[in-house]
């Protein structure tokens, strides 16, 4: 996703990624997968041969045990955003992180690639060859789609209108490119007839004037607007006034069962808000949350709501939006720390690793586990601009 212009313009260093060197990363990626690959076919053969050589024993009569985990009931695709260096860096780690720790499953992995026309002329959009490359070799497809409403004046944006390009009728997550899978994703209880969203927020949006409207003015005012039932959305176990009785999201995943559809009403509600945010929204901020603010709606328009425990795994020991290399090593779990350093040093990402300063100094060179993760006290909450601004401070703001 193209979280902030922050991601958009990050660059690595042209000389460390022109076209000479990316070819011989990539040639060199490729040698070393296909001997991994030999090697693993040569050793499964060797354990096929012991087990022939084994006597066959004697079967025990007692019950079969039951698995001890439910298998994928209900395919369903993947969406990511991909673009230029870090977005496309990122969508690599996912996808290699993705087939390591959920084997089991069965989907399209789509990486939505922003044209260089329309919202986005002139800039930089295109996922450089060698990332491509890791990103093919991960079993994804790099899908262009033409931003037409928002790009480089908004790339939150791209997740909006990347999802006209995916199949309709099939069930679909977006997650956020900054995302890694740490867990057996295709083993969550999904019900893709009640549409979902990320819990892992904070009062960010809306900011209620000192003299009113107050969360509930506001929010109403959304729901009316659409023609949506306001009260049915409230949590009530939450006092009035609070920002967490109103529903609202994080952004970094979402999923339904028709992306047209979804894709149709967030794009419209997202465009009126922006457009005409009316008496209510006055004063509110919308530069940077607009997809925030559109997504409840939505949400709750297709019938869903808060996802229920059974998947807390989301933002929890299956998935982990870490947003920033820096971030990840300041405040997420060692679980996430070890999955992206493994899927960094695989032979298919070391080369692009080495290229990508972010990596290259965070995790290869070690700075994140020697200096950044001593810093913090994971065992407490972690503000994140509090975070970002002693990072800074400590010249380790490295994106």
């Amino acid at each position: 996703m193209a979280k902030d212009k922050g991601k958009d313009e990050d660059r690595a260093d042209p000389a460390r990624i022109s076209k000479q060197a990316a070819r011989q990363a990539a040639n060199r990626a490729e040698r070393e997968a296909r001997r991994q690959l030999r090697q693993a076919e040569r050793a499964a053969k060797r354990g096929k041969t012991a087990a022939k050589a084994k006597p066959e024993a004697k079967p025990e009569a007692k019950p079969k045990a039951a698995p001890s985990a439910p298998v994928q009931a209900v395919p369903f695709n993947i969406l990511l955003v991909g673009q230029d260096i870090r977005l496309g860096m990122e969508a690599a780690l996912f996808a290699a992180s993705l087939r390591r720790n959920a084997p089991g499953w069965h989907g399209r992995l789509i990486v939505a690639e922003p044209s260089p026309e329309g919202a986005w002329a002139g800039a930089r959009t295109r996922i450089p060859a060698p990332i491509r490359l890791a990103l093919l070799g991960f079993g994804a497809e790099i899908l262009p789609f033409a931003a037409r409403h928002f790009g480089a004046s908004y790339p939150f944006g791209n997740k909006i209108e990347a999802l006209s390009g995916l199949p309709p009728g099939e069930p679909f997550i977006f997650f956020d490119s900054d995302t890694l899978v740490t867990g057996p994703l295709d083993r969550l209880p999904f019900d893709f007839s009640r549409p979902s969203a990320s819990m892992r927020r904070t009062a960010t949006w809306p900011e209620p004037p000192l003299y009113g409207p107050g969360y509930g003015a506001i929010w109403k005012s959304l729901y009316d607007r659409f023609g949506l039932d306001y009260e049915s959305s409230l949590d009530t176990s939450q006092p009035d006034e609070h920002w967490e009785r109103y529903l609202y999201f994080n952004a970094g995943w979402f999923f339904g069962a028709d992306p047209q559809e979804f894709g149709r009403r967030f794009l419209d509600w997202a465009l009126a808000i922006r457009d005409d945010p009316g008496e209510a929204l006055a004063s509110q901020k919308l530069d940077v949350l607009l997809d925030q603010v559109a997504l409840p709606l939505v949400i709750h328009a297709l019938g869903g709501g808060r996802p229920g425990p059974g998947l807390a795994g989301l933002d929890g020991d299956v998935t982990c939006h870490y947003r920033d290399l820096p971030l990840l090593y300041a405040r997420e779990s060692d679980l996430a720390v070890e999955t992206a350093e493994t899927v960094l040093r695989d032979p298919r990402l070391a080369p692009l690793a080495e290229a990508w300063a972010p990596a290259r100094q965070i995790v290869l060179e070690g700075i994140g586990r020697d200096r950044i993760r001593p810093m913090f006290d994971r065992r407490l909450p972690l503000n994140e601009g509090r975070t970002r601004q002693i990072l800074k401070k400590a010249g380790l703001w490295l994106r």
